[in-house]
């Protein structure tokens, strides 16, 4: 069983940053491929960036690349998504997710999700 709670969302204008925290716990969470995942409105839910357990190599989306960095500090149990250079399309609730497979991850699949948190990138 993993827990996932996010956090570090906000209101922000375009240009701006933000970094999101994914608070995970659970005795076997260390073991989880994570990613950070989003809907807008009207929009489907879309990947955005996941990290391996294996060897923390990560994977983007196109949209967010050279833009988002996902981290992830396992002492801390926590996930990160770093977002700089925001654009008004970045608006949508994200949620942090747990999978073994990156892969699945990719698919915007996954076992555990978080509730999510609120990103709002004002022109």
């Amino acid at each position: 069983q993993v827990l996932l709670v996010e956090s570090g969302g906000g209101l922000v204008q375009a240009g701006g940053s933000l970094r999101l925290s994914c608070a995970a716990s659970g005795r076997t969470v260390s073991t989880y491929a994570m990613g950070w995942f989003r809907q807008a409105p009207g929009k489907e839910h879309e990947f955005v960036a996941a990290i391996n357990w294996i060897d923390s190599s990560t994977l983007y989306a196109d949209s967010v690349k050279g833009r988002f960095t996902i981290s992830r500090d396992n002492a801390k149990g926590t996930v990160y998504l770093q977002m700089n250079s925001l654009k008004p399309e970045d608006t949508a609730v994200y949620y942090c997710a747990a999978h073994r497979s990156v892969i699945v991850l990719q698919t915007a699949r996954a076992d555990y999700w978080g509730q999510g948190t609120q990103v709002t990138v004002s022109s």
